[in-house]
Order: structure tokens, then sequence, then C-alpha cells
């Protein structure tokens, strides 16, 4: 490809990413709705509560809502710090937490030779990276999933290069902190790592042990009542929940017994390509594969949840399918399924609302496995396009990776080398329909606009 977006020259380059950076910014300042930090408001102030003033994790709710916390309690005991800064401070420390474990991802999936793509091909990996929904949602909300990825994450690359010993704490840190992550578990038993396995499920149940230590009353209550009330989270139906439970409810279906139906037969696929990932060495497939699960088979998972989808674009670039993925990235960057946010019904209805939830599914089903490490975009070979040729007094030998599996360590190398080439996929136009920010405030705050952009929470004073 050429043109503008393959400057020849250092400054060509950098004026191309700081119009990028300018045109990113104004997107994400003006286009979708800013969250206000929602879910961070829930945990500043069910800490604050629970660590100053003597109240219960579960009975906490954001002033003029419904809304509380939601996760078992190991993940109040792990956000205490929080009960020590003020509301400005809790908002930065999380900005700056959610950067670290995008950094943490990023390194994670590109492996050691990160530094061979450049600072210009990381500034367009970042522009890109800015623009998707879940992302950004992820960031606007306080969220904690793009943590538990990176946590997870770090397992896959351990396994991937042989130095499993400590493999599988991060999964258990993560099941602790939410219960979605615990399918990892079930992914070290199919790939008969029973070691990591084991690992993950002692760290989960340690945490959970020391949480019911801290606070017993808590364990109880969420263990036998609020893990069971959906309500506590959100409607079903909302848009926003973009997983197989939240399509059978906008069709009016919320049974359990056909949810449970589709569960099993998205379980059955899974246990298939994910063993068959494995048995290729390709672990990073086989986690990718086992997120893209996950949010299906939960019974909510909310737009911003599909950051857990993110090493599914390392995979499809790596097994060199970068215009597909481009096109799907691109979707979950336009915020598309908010136009279905007042009716949902009809086929334009079923099929726009649950858009996240078909490409969800179609990486689960087709997200290619067992692939050769993909070879290294033509900026990155310029170096070496140009070496000598050898003589025949000293022939050059060449050295074979091994390819019995693919790492973490190679997934982003090819995914970020390959974002140029990409660009034109990954560059469309975001829709300018808000994520429901000309909408009215709905009855869940990831749709409420006037909820979501004021910070209102004021724990009592000490």
């Amino acid at each position: 490809m050429s043109g503008p977006l393959r400057p020849r020259t250092d400054r060509g380059r950098v004026l191309l990413v700081l119009a990028l950076a300018a045109a990113v910014t104004v997107f994400t300042a003006t286009v979708p709705l800013l969250r206000g930090f929602f879910d961070l408001r829930v945990y500043y102030g069910t800490v604050h509560t629970w660590a100053h003033h003597g109240g219960r994790i579960y009975d906490y709710q954001v002033p003029g809502t419904s809304y509380g916390f939601t996760y078992p309690p190991f993940a109040a005991l792990a956000m205490l710090p929080l009960a020590l800064l003020d509301r400005t401070s809790a908002i930065v420390a999380s900005l700056l937490v959610n950067l670290a474990a995008l950094a943490v991802v990023l390194r994670a999936l590109a492996g050691p030779d990160w530094r061979r793509h450049g600072w210009y091909r990381w500034s367009l990996c970042l522009c890109l990276l800015a623009l998707f929904e879940p992302l950004r949602d992820t960031f606007s909300f306080g969220q904690v999933n793009l943590v538990l990825l990176a946590l997870v994450l770090g397992d896959c690359l351990l396994l991937a290069t042989g130095r499993d010993r400590l493999a599988g704490a991060g999964i258990g840190l993560a099941a602790a902190v939410k219960l979605t992550p615990a399918l990892f578990i079930g992914l070290l038993l199919l790939a008969g790592r029973r070691r990591a396995a084991g690992l993950a499920t002692a760290v989960a149940a340690v945490a959970s042990a020391l949480a019911a230590w801290a606070d017993p009353g808590a364990s109880r209550v969420y263990w036998t009542e609020a893990l069971w009330d959906t309500g506590r989270v959100g409607r079903l139906a909302y848009v926003s929940n973009q997983s197989l439970q939240g399509v059978l409810a906008r069709l009016g279906e919320p049974g359990r017994p056909l949810w449970a139906t589709a569960v099993l037969l998205v379980l059955c696929v899974w246990a298939w390509r994910a063993r068959r990932a494995v048995t290729a060495g390709d672990w990073t497939a086989a986690f990718a594969l086992t997120g893209a699960a996950a949010c299906l088979v939960s019974p909510i998972t909310w737009v911003h949840h599909l950051v857990w989808l993110l090493p599914s674009f390392a995979v499809l670039v790596r097994a060199g399918r970068p215009r597909i993925a481009g096109a799907l990235y691109a979707v979950l960057c336009t915020s598309v399924v908010w136009l279905w946010y007042d009716d949902a019904s009809g086929i334009g209805g079923f099929l726009g609302s649950n858009a996240y939830t078909w490409i969800t599914l179609g990486l689960l089903l087709g997200l290619p496995t067992g692939q050769p490490r993909a070879p290294l975009p033509a900026l990155a070979r310029n170096a070496s396009a140009t070496a000598p040729a050898p003589s025949p007094e000293s022939p050059t030998t060449t050295a074979v990776p091994d390819q019995s599996g693919s790492s973490c360590a190679d997934e982003a190398a090819a995914a970020t080398g390959a974002a140029a080439d990409a660009g034109d996929d990954l560059a469309r136009s975001p829709s300018s329909e808000p994520t429901g920010s000309t909408r009215p405030a709905a009855a869940k705050p990831q749709s409420s606009s006037w909820r979501a952009s004021s910070y209102t929470v004021s724990p009592p004073p000490s």
C-alpha cells in the first residue's frame, strides 16, 4: 500500500500520527457517550462505605440508582486502596491502572521482538485501539476487565514459553475478582495442564477464603443471594448485553432452558476448537477462543466486556487475514448496536442489535488455529532486505523457528506490524450514532447520560 498512510520520512510519520491522534481525540470526546466512571463510582462508594462507615458491601447503591456492587467479595478486598483516595485521585488511579494493564496485554501479545515495529507502528496501533468501543468504554466506566485480561494473558505467555511453574496464578486471581475468567480453568483441564489448573483453583479458593475471613457476612450474601440475582446487574434485554442471554431476552425468550441449551452448544464448540488449538500448540488461539466463549455464555456481557476479543484480532492478523480482522474491528468501533436502543424488533433489529454477539460467535466458529508464524511485514523487513548476499565461501545458514506452537509472544508482533496494512479497513469512519448520548436515560447506567455524566458519589463524612 502506498500513499499518505505510508509516509517515507520521519517527519511525515510524525505528522500523520499527530493528525490521527487529534482525530481520535475529537471523536472520543464528542461522539461516544462518556460514561462518567460509573462503575468506578460503584467500587469507590462501596469500599468507602465498607471501610470507613461499617456499611455492608452488597447494601450500597450509587445515589439515585438501584445499582451496587456485583462482584465476589474478594474484588472489594482487592479494591480497598480506593478507601485511601479522594474521588479525583481514584479516577486518576483507574486510568493509570488500565493504561498499565493495556501495556501488559500488548506486551504479552507482541513478545520479545516488540521493539522491531518501532514507534510509528505502535502509535498507529494505539490510535486504532482508542477507537475500539469496548476499550474506550472500559476506560470511561473505570472498569476492571482489562486488568483481568492482563492477568490471564500472563498465564498464556508462561504456558506458551514453557515457563509454566506459576502458570494458573493469574487466572485464579482473575476468577476470584470476577467469575467469568473461571472458564480458563476449564481450558487448562482440556489441555491436560492439571498442575496449572490446580494452582488456578487454589489461588481462587484462597482469595475467596481470605475475603470470607475479612467479611463473613458479605461472602454469605454473595454466594447465597447476590450471585443469583441478575437484576442487580441490569436488564437482560438491554441492548448493551451482547451475550446469548441478551439475544434471547430481546427475542422475548429469557427462559432458562433455552438459554442453557444454547450455552451447552457453545461450550461443546469451544471445547472442540480449543482442544485442537492446544494440540497444535497455539496457546493464543486457545485463549482467544476461551475469551469469546466466556462472553457468549455469561448471562450478561456488556459491550465493555468485549475487550476479551482483543487476542482474536491478533490471531486473525497472524493467520494472514488482516482485512477480515479490520472489517470486524471496524464494526466494533461504530457503536452500531445502539441504533436499536429503543426498538430491537423485526429482522433488522434481530441482526443489528446483536451485531457484536454475531461477531463473537463468528470468532468462536471460524478463528484460525495452529497457524505458523506470519512473515514479517514489509517495513519490518527493510533492514534485512538490503543485507549483502552470502558468498560461496561463507554460505548463510537459515534458522528455522520452532513452529510446534505459536506463543502469545508472536501474535501482536504480526498484528501491530500489519497495522498500517490493515489501515484502510480499520480506519473506516465510525458511525456518527452516539452511544446513547442523545437517548433518554435508561434503566441501566450503561446507557444513562445524566447518571454517567456526573460523579455524585459522596460517602458520609468520617
